[in-house]
Order: C-alpha cells, then structure tokens, then sequence
C-alpha cells in the first residue's frame, strides 16, 4: 500500500496513543503530519519529538506558550481551540483523518474533512449520534469514506463486507456490561467515580468508561450504527457479553448470523480502519478461542439502565433529539466526575432534559450547534438541581 498521511485529533488520549502505536509499527505505510491534544502538552510535546509532525493544535490558549517551551525550536506550526483541529482536519496533504477526540468537539473537524473527501477512522461517537445524516450525505457527496475504529462499529462494519442493508434483519451491538452488571439499582446509589470508571475489560477515558458503566456508550452506538449502516434503530439490539471477545454480530435475511471476534485490545480495529480495505499481519498477538473458554449473552435488564432507553428514544425521535440526548449526557457525566451529581442521577438529568426539549425534524447544522449550547445550560441548570436535591 502507498504511504498515507495521518491527521490524529485526540492524541494523548487512550485511543490517540493506540493509534501512534500502530503507526509505529507500520512506519513505511503511514507517516504522521497533524496532532491536537486538549491539555496534556507534556505529551503532546514527545509525541512532537517523535514523530515530527508538520502542524499540532492545543485546546487551551495558555497551553500554546507550554507547548513551545517544550518543544524549543521544533518546526512544527501550532493552532488552538476548536479551529485549531478544524486547521488540521483540513490540511493539505493528509490523506486520513483519525478523529480521537472526546464530545461534540469532534462534529466541525468531522464534517469539514468529509467535505474534503479523505478517509475519515472515527473514534467519536459525538459527530455521528448529533448531525449523522449531514456527515453520512457529505461523505458520500463528497467522495469521503468513514471507517469506524470502535471495536463493535468495526466489527458490524467487517461482518457486513459491503453487503447491502437490504440483506440484513439485524445488528446486534454486543457491551461487556461495565463494572455494575449484575448489579441492583439499590447497590449503585453511593457509587463512586473510582468505582465506576474502574471497567472490567477496557481501558478507557474517564467520559467513555461513565458511559460504559451506565451503558449510555452503547445508547449512542445504538445512534451511531444507524448512520454508518444505514439500518432503522429498531434493526439494532443490545446483548450483554462480559467476556467482550465477539465484539458485534450480523443477522441476515437468509438467518445467518456472522459474528467478529477478536482480542479485547483497541489495536487491532485501528489497524483495519487505517489499513483497509488491506488486511495486513499484525504484530499484536492473534486470538486463541480456546483461552477464551464460554461465551454468554443476555439482553439488558430492563429499567437498569435508563440511559440505554433514552438513548433509543431519542434515535426513534430523530431531528435534534440525539443532539440534546449527547449534550445532556456529556453535562452530567462532567458532573459526577467532579462529585457534583450521584452516578444515578446521570440518567435523571438526561431526562430531564428530553422532557422538556422542543425537537426539529430535519435541522440544518447550525440548528444543531444551537441545540447543543442550550441543552448545555438546561443540564446545568439539572445538575444544579438534583445535585442540592441529592446532597
């Protein structure tokens, strides 16, 4: 395969530095040219050193003057803030975008790369659970192919093998349960951020890993999944699979169920997304089925996990319910990381929110953005509420 350029927004996250170590490991394939970290400029500053890129961008102004000192006299081109990854979604000369970031700071530099017409590896739910008809239509106007780097979208995404949608009954999203399967509603009253961030397979962010565990994560896959695949959301299920080895299925029309398995290690869906539609030996470790031993699967229980409900709500809904779903969750997730909100109360803003939110069918993109911003300051306002309700 020729050499590609590669744009990665979210470097010094936990998927951002998986993604490096896969380029590592193919250096005559891919070379890096774009880095954007949001604050982590220590890193940010070796990830510099290492692998030269032509330009970075920092979400932090004062983090810019960090950074150069770090760097010394470094030729590297450094932006800021939300255009900052804008400036380098668009670059010239990338010919992949990686988009790592966490949120819907992701959706500008997603949508704008689109327009570009360069192969997008998608890390951020955010982008497609808000504005995925706009994404899906640009990249396919545009010429742009967007390949997912989540473990179940890249497996939906490979089980599929251009296969048309017509073809298929269903996606079945699999999730590991988080740290609390198995658990009462009653047990996860006092739950802490440790404890919650703390997931039995994945290593995670801190946003993500508040997402597996109230399963809103695989909500916004649920979302998500409707707009790479092009599948109406009550063609998507949900099972519950702790061993996290078969990472999401396919039921054809036919009654063939195609299943992806793999080791539960990040690596290997970023290898496909950069290497695709190339299959190329890896150098991290292959899986042995029989180490893995029993493979169970249960449907969620209902009223568990509300967020996994809201979330379908909001993908029947349509319009800017998934944009106000996603600003909601994000609001409240900051929140309890910060001991401002109990863990169940997550799931009471959020619903808070829907109840009160005006939807728009069809918005146009800056009706979006809009959504967002004013969700942002109704679950604040929720937070403010529940938070002194609950203290």
């Amino acid at each position: 395969m020729d050499k590609k350029n590669v744009v990665l927004l979210g470097s010094t996250g936990s998927i951002g530095t998986n993604v490096l170590r896969v380029i590592e490991s193919f250096p005559h394939q891919f070379a890096v040219v774009g880095l954007a970290a949001k604050r982590n400029v220590e890193l940010l500053a070796e990830q510099v050193r290492r692998y030269a890129p032509r330009a970075v961008s920092v979400g932090e102004e004062e983090r810019v003057f960090e950074l150069k000192r770090l760097i010394g006299g470094a030729d590297v081109e450094i932006f800021q803030g939300d255009a900052g990854l804008v400036e380098l979604a668009t670059m010239g000369g990338a010919d992949i975008l990686v988009s790592a970031v966490v949120g819907a700071v992701g959706l500008e530099p997603v949508l704008r790369a689109a327009e570009r017409g360069i192969r997008i590896a998608i890390a951020n739910k955010e982008p497609l659970v808000m504005a995925g008809k706009i994404i899906m239509g640009t990249a396919r106007r545009c010429g742009a192919r967007i390949v997912p780097i989540d473990s179940e979208h890249s497996a939906v995404f490979q089980c599929l093998n251009g296969t048309p949608t017509s073809a298929v009954r269903r996606i079945i999203l699999t999730a590991s349960g988080g740290p609390f399967y198995g658990k009462s509603r009653k047990e996860l009253v006092d739950v802490t951020p440790a404890q919650a961030l703390a997931h039995p397979t994945w290593q995670m962010g801190p946003k993500i890993s508040i997402d597996s565990a109230t399963l809103m994560n695989k909500g916004l896959e649920v979302i998500e999944a409707m707009w790479l695949f092009g599948v109406d959301v009550d063609r998507i299920d949900v099972l519950i699979h702790p061993q996290s080895a078969v990472h999401s299925l396919v039921e054809f029309v036919d009654g063939s169920i195609m299943a992806q398995i793999g080791a539960a290690d990040m690596k290997l869906p970023i290898q496909y997304a950069l290497t695709y539609p190339e299959r190329v030996p890896t150098p991290f470790g292959t899986t042995n089925l029989a180490d893995i031993g029993d493979l169970t699967f249960t449907r969620p229980e209902p009223g568990m996990f509300p967020c996994l409900d809201y979330a379908y709500e909001a993908a029947r809904l349509g319009g800017t319910a998934p944009a106000a779903l996603n600003a909601a969750n994000e609001v409240a997730v900051a929140a309890f990381l910060r001991d401002d909100l109990p863990f169940l109360g997550i799931a009471e803003v959020i619903r808070a929110v829907l109840d009160k939110h005006e939807n728009k069918t069809d918005p146009s993109l800056e009706e979006i953005k809009r959504t967002d911003g004013m969700t942002r300051a109704e679950a604040a306002a929720a937070v403010d509420r529940l938070g002194k309700v609950c203290s």
